[in-house]
């Protein structure tokens, strides 16, 4: 990590991350919602993410983190955490009509504790692991629900 969001605070925001799925969501949140904010790439392969410092913002030592100058330099861990702060505060990218609301709730958990993990492991077994395993492929890369998926999608 190079940058020191403190040093010169120039945008709202300050975002820490990394270009993986996790670090791409809360991206592209800011830039759909307009909102100016600092980047600081965290290196994952030298461990940057478990450093002190880093660890002082998020102390999983995961990224994203989103600091909000405006609220006195909060940290926020966790992309989904991040994007309800954001969608919140802003009031953008999430009804406030209670049902409506669920709706999005509902969607955006399944995302980050169904889907979002499930890919994750596809990939990691896919591509990393040093062994391929067929059934252990199989099971995350061929979920019983994505057909289902697909069809409320459509």
């Amino acid at each position: 990590m190079s940058a020191d969001p403190s040093a010169t605070p120039r945008a709202p925001y300050h975002l820490y991350t990394a270009p993986t799925p996790n670090g791409y969501k809360v991206s592209v949140a800011l830039e759909e919602m307009g909102l100016d904010y600092d980047v600081t790439f965290v290196d994952l392969v030298v461990g940057e993410q478990k450093t002190p410092e880093f660890l002082t913002l998020n102390p999983n030592g995961k990224i994203p983190v989103l600091i909000d100058r405006e609220a006195g330099d909060f940290a926020i861990m966790e992309s989904g955490a991040i994007l309800l702060w954001l969608a919140d505060k802003h009031r953008l990218l999430i009804p406030e009509e209670p049902l409506a609301r669920s709706r999005v709730v509902q969607w955006l958990m399944f995302q980050m504790g169904g889907l979002g993990p499930m890919m994750g492991q596809a990939n990691v077994f896919h591509r990393y692991f040093p062994e391929r395993i067929e059934p252990v492929i199989d099971r995350y890369q061929r979920c019983p629900s994505s057909e289902h998926l697909a069809q409320v999608a459509a």
